[in-house]
């Protein structure tokens, strides 16, 4: 009698309604025999809802957040008698179960109904919504996609696409699948074609045609990159080589990957847009560069060059061609296509390596157990070129290339230059970027962060070249004296 009592009290706090409390009260001493019948067969602790529902709320929907919270269905009324609750009761002592029955209403997963809730059981059920609603408070803006993608800053993202990576994305202290991460950079529009106007053809290869473009997504220049796929033989492994080792190298002087898009018929490969190349750079200032400004690009090779080789990385193509140059005068490697990762030591490099001019005499020879070092021989090369304004060692074959450098060296022996075949003797990267020769760039540019540029560096900026009739820069620099 205390528990009825109980029982009574709550609803005549509760439920304000025309109807009677004792048929209230009936009904729900019913519902309170089938959980005590329910509790007997699992052997489970009753539940008892501690929420007291809104003033407006009827006793039947009272009734029904009463048994959503337990994890039942309220019972069936029907007008005029209990004729149907009491079959339902029986039926319940009989087979120890009652099934599901609803008064007309969607039932969310609250026990509320939808017209309470203002949610539809669907949206209700969904694992993304609730996890929206529950985390209503975490609004997601285009940094943090930016961030989530690695997406650079002035992206423009479709219309839309903030709710709908806010749904589909999973929190941001849990990782991002894969499958999902491809998901949403196509819907943003990489990997697309369209996504790109085509402008200048800039240069063709045996492999590749180069063309400037614009990128719609952050209406930036980029240079595309179409590399023709054989029917039967795929995609070059220089394409797979580049792709595969510039999507791992992040650095200021390397340049970036943006995208990747693929056709039955091209491989299109995306980068960032660089106005110009060192040949170029070169032949614009009538080959007469200020020693100031090569001291800049030379530090700046070297320093995407130590990147590289940190990394396991050599890039085997150095070569003015290849170092590209944009209007700020910051440097980047470019064309790994020749490029390879020496993390898995292996005897089975090729010497057919390196543009011949800037080949060193270990390669002429034959070696194929080089390392590193086969990149700083290109360095000392291209640092000639810059400040002479022409080639060290234009050699025509092979054998040519191996008398002039003889020729100027001196022709080496096992006394002379003991190990000529597979010498290491060279200066590595990371230690010539500490040379006295650069000491007066002061040291700030030697603890710069991987991506930042060295022109980030307060009082470092280029100067005009002597050969060049007109330029930005000044006529001089402090350092350069």
């Amino acid at each position: 009698m205390d528990r009825m009592k109980i029982i009574k009290r709550r609803l005549s706090m509760s439920l304000r309604s025309a109807r009677p409390v004792d048929d209230s009260l009936s009904e729900l001493a019913e519902q309170m025999a089938l959980d005590e019948a329910s509790t007997a067969r699992d052997n489970e602790p009753m539940v008892v809802c501690s929420v007291h529902p809104p003033a407006s709320h009827s006793a039947p929907s009272f009734l029904r957040q009463y048994a959503g919270h337990l994890g039942r269905t309220a019972l069936r009324r029907e007008p005029g008698g209990g004729l149907e609750r009491d079959r339902a009761f029986l039926s319940l002592h009989r087979t120890g179960s009652l099934g599901i029955v609803h008064e007309n209403v969607k039932m969310g997963s609250d026990g509320e109904s939808d017209q309470a809730s203002g949610t539809s059981s669907d949206e209700v059920q969904s694992p993304v919504r609730v996890r929206m609603r529950n985390n209503h408070h975490r609004r997601i803006s285009n940094e943090d996609i930016n961030k989530r993608l690695s997406l650079p800053a002035d992206i423009r993202l479709p219309e839309g696409y903030l709710e709908k990576f806010a749904m589909n994305s999973p929190p941001f202290d849990k990782p991002m699948s894969r499958r999902l991460r491809r998901a949403s950079l196509s819907e943003i529009g990489f990997g697309k074609l369209e996504t790109y106007i085509k402008l200048d053809k800039l240069g063709e290869g045996t492999y590749a045609t180069v063309f400037k473009g614009r990128s719609k997504l952050t209406d930036n220049l980029v240079a595309l990159k179409e590399i023709r796929l054989e029917h039967e033989e795929g995609a070059p492994c220089t394409a797979i080589r580049e792709v595969s080792l510039l999507k791992d190298l992040k650095h200021a002087n390397i340049v970036t990957l943006h995208d990747i898009i693929h056709t039955d018929k091209c491989l299109t490969l995306v980068f960032e847009y660089l106005e110009k190349d060192l040949k170029q750079y070169m032949d614009d200032c009538g080959s007469i560069m200020s020693v100031h400004n090569v001291k800049i690009f030379l530090f700046q090779l070297l320093r995407g060059l130590a990147y590289c080789h940190r990394r396991k990385v050599l890039h085997r193509d150095l070569k003015p061609q290849n170092l590209l140059i944009n209007e700020k005068g910051e440097l980047k490697l470019a064309d790994f296509g020749l490029a390879r990762a020496k993390s898995v030591p292996t005897k089975t490099y090729s010497n057919e390596v390196v543009t011949l001019w800037y080949r060193p005499p270990d390669v002429l020879l034959g070696s194929t157990e080089y390392s590193t070092p086969i990149d700083m021989w290109g360095v000392g090369c291209i640092f000639y070129e810059m400040i002479t304004g022409r080639p060290l060692f234009p050699g025509s074959t092979v054998e040519d290339e191996l008398h002039l450098i003889f020729r100027i060296l001196g022709t080496p022996t096992e006394e002379t230059w003991p190990g000529i075949t597979t010498t290491k003797k060279r200066i590595l990267a990371e230690d010539a970027l500490r040379h006295a020769y650069f000491k007066c760039l002061g040291e700030q540019v030697q603890t710069l962060a991987d991506t930042a540029s060295i022109f980030s560096v307060k009082g470092i900026q280029l100067q005009k070249d002597p050969g060049k009739r007109s330029s930005v820069y000044p006529e001089s620099c402090k350092c350069s004296r």
